[in-house]
């Protein structure tokens, strides 16, 4: 296997990014990226395709090959805070983002072309609620955008990683950051924002991607007057209620909407803000071109648990009462599977996926949560066990939507937490949150996790594998070899029968994984990549089980050894 650190691949830079520029093109048109899914050389889209199903219909590497599958080369990312990121590929180059760099490599290699540096205050940290990261970048026109730590997005030119644009999306200092990739949506670069545990009014924007001038902005928080601010109390509540977007949104392009899911309100203690606290825990259906929302649907009215709708909004067309309908999935943090006719919001189905205890079970009429006597509990000023605790019943890292066969495969999570709520004062830059939050007694017999495979309407699994000790924060990719790739915080790319959940191969990278695998084709050979750096939210919250995980971020590509 190659290996290449920065102080090679700069030397080679100049004479590889010459020899690259003669036969590589580098704009792509929206037609490119509608057809992301249907070109296997090219990765254009995060979620490997609008509709975010991280499915590949690419077959070599499959249930018979996957023993001979090797690392042909990998490179170094230079980066120790860990690394979240979906790498995009096109025409024979790959584009990868973390925290603190931007990295163009020549696929063919491993060689490195370009490398840009993140200018970024090294004071932003201390508004990061969860993890110095980034999950990954746009392409589109002969451009690379990227959102950086200090909440602005970034333009540069992606034959060479120079700057062609910067523009400021939010103070940071009031506890805005940007860590998602942002869309490219009918010739608009959209961008979610971070910030709710430090009472942010959330919003998206829509830029201008030649400019980066805005378009439009539509805060997730509506204002007095607006529709939807009936919802919160009267007084300026609405300035701090949170409504973050830090996951980045599905796109339908033949229906011209963006699907995006809001995260939980601010407070997280709800006694300040009686009502259902709209948009929060909520998903958007937005036209690209203006921000209009066209339907919402609210799946946890007045959110306390931050159990909202953030994840991702899978696009899929699935067969329902013997019709076919078009859908989004959401395997929420709550626990409950949302299966939403994607055409006008209606709620198809909701049922659990983990066990719950807040509600009860999802009204299929109102599409309202019960609460259970716990949650009344906890808002009587008790404490409670929470089940799923703030983890969630998963985490953010991505599923994948097979649509060959109708099954979600997924990462999630089996852990709870004692919570109580406490008087919280909102001071600009500092978290404002409101919640006593501790460790529950955990039954070392218990899994703290699944790998699992689960039918979105019944939301019975059909397969499921337990995890022990560390549950799982790498997304999933799917492929039409009957394989599931995922990757484990202790380091190990790993692949399942589809099938079966029984693992058919691995192999231990140099620190962890909790970033997002991807397929593609290559001169006719198909590849898997992964990048590797333990990092993010999990370090924190499993310090003890990750403290001997090595540091420092890759890209390790894999590929069938002949035989």
């Amino acid at each position: 296997m190659k290996s290449f650190g920065f102080k090679y691949g700069i030397q080679w830079v100049a004479s590889i990014a010459a020899l690259a520029m003669t036969s590589v093109t580098f704009s792509q048109s929206l037609q490119d990226l509608k057809n992301d899914p249907n070109n296997a050389e090219n990765v254009l889209t995060y979620g490997m395709g609008y509709k975010q199903q991280r499915y590949s219909d690419l077959l070599q590497i499959n249930k018979d090959t996957v023993k001979r599958l090797v690392p042909v080369w990998s490179t170094s990312l230079g980066s120790n805070y860990g690394e979240q990121g979906q790498p995009l590929v096109y025409n024979g180059v790959m584009y990868l983002v973390n925290a603190e760099y931007t990295v163009a490599i020549n696929i063919e290699n491993g060689q490195q072309l370009w490398r840009t540096k993140v200018d970024w205050d090294p004071n932003t940290p201390r508004v990061v609620c969860c993890g110095i990261t980034n999950k990954g970048l746009a392409i589109y026109n002969g451009k690379v955008f990227r959102g950086t730590l200090d909440a602005h997005m970034v333009a540069l030119d992606q034959k060479t990683g120079k700057q062609v644009w910067k523009t400021k999306i939010a103070n940071w200092q009031e506890g805005f950051t940007i860590t998602s990739a942002p869309l490219i949506a009918n010739g608009v670069l959209i961008t979610g924002i971070s910030g709710a545990e430090f009472g942010v009014r959330g919003f998206l924007d829509g830029l201008d991607p030649e400019t980066g001038k805005q378009l439009w902005r539509k805060y997730t928080i509506p204002a007095p007057g607006e529709k939807g601010n009936e919802t919160w109390p009267k007084g300026d509540a609405y300035l701090r209620g949170g409504g973050s977007t830090w996951i980045t949104g599905s796109y339908d392009a033949d229906l011209d909407t963006v699907y995006w899911g809001v995260g939980n309100a601010g407070p997280w203690a709800p006694s300040g803000r009686p009502g259902d606290n709209l948009y929060t825990a909520s998903v958007l259906a937005l036209n690209p071109k203006t921000g209009d929302i066209k339907w919402h649907r609210q799946i946890v009215p007045n959110e306390m648990f931050d159990l909202d709708a953030v994840w991702e909004w899978i696009v899929g067309d699935i067969k329902y009462k013997g019709a076919n309908r078009k859908v989004i999935m959401h395997l929420s943090r709550g626990g409950f599977l949302y299966v939403v006719d994607r055409t006008n919001g209606e709620l198809l189905s909701a049922k659990p996926f983990e066990k719950i205890n807040w509600a009860t079970h999802v009204d299929m009429k109102t599409g309202r949560p019960v609460e259970s006597e716990v949650s009344k509990k906890v808002r009587a000023g008790e404490q409670i066990e929470l089940w799923p605790g703030q983890w969630g019943a998963k985490t953010w890292g991505h599923a994948a939507f097979n649509p060959m066969d109708g099954l979600i495969y997924t990462n999630t999570t089996h852990a709870s937490r004692l919570v109580k709520f406490e008087p919280v004062e909102y001071k600009v830059g500092q978290r404002y949150v409101g919640l006593q939050n501790a460790p529950a007694p955990r039954d070392p017999k218990e899994p703290i996790g699944h790998m699992e495979a689960i039918d979105p309407i019944t939301a019975k699994a059909k397969w499921r594998v337990p995890l022990m000790d560390i549950p799982n924060y790498s997304a999933v990719l799917a492929t039409a070899g009957g394989l599931m790739f995922t990757g484990k915080e202790t380091g190990e790319l790993v692949a399942l029968d589809m099938q079966t959940g029984k693992q058919l191969w691995e192999y231990k990278t140099t620190s962890g994984i909790n970033a997002q695998p991807i397929t593609y084709l290559h001169h006719g050979k198909q590849y898997i990549a992964v990048q590797s750096g333990i990092g993010g939210v999990n370090v924190v919250r499993m310090g003890p089980q990750l403290k001997d995980i090595p540091r420092g971020g890759s890209v390790v590509v894999f590929a069938l050894m002949d035989k």
